[in-house]
């Protein structure tokens, strides 16, 4: 099975970015960072795409999951492998 295409927006200092990261990482996964930081045009594509204005905002093979706080809930429920493909 292929690996599943990951994209996150994300800005710099962002505690729930950091987590959402460290989650990855621990999953061994490799995901695109989309740093809206400072760029107005990246910003208004993740609120056109994901429906928010706050940071992370998390596709798996272009389904919108959520923030780290959805993402924290799908691991905890078991699901979070499933949605990665594993």
């Amino acid at each position: 099975m292929p690996a599943s295409k990951i994209i996150m927006y994300t800005k710099p200092f962002c505690g729930f970015c950091a987590a959402a990261k460290a989650l990855f990482k621990k999953k061994g996964v490799t995901y695109t960072e989309i740093n809206i930081g400072g760029n107005a045009t990246l910003r208004e594509e993740m609120i056109a795409r994901s429906g928010r204005s706050t940071v992370p905002q998390i596709f798996i093979n272009d389904e919108h999951i959520g923030g780290y706080d959805d993402m924290a809930a799908l691991e905890e429920a078991g699901e979070f492998d499933s949605r990665l493909g594993r």
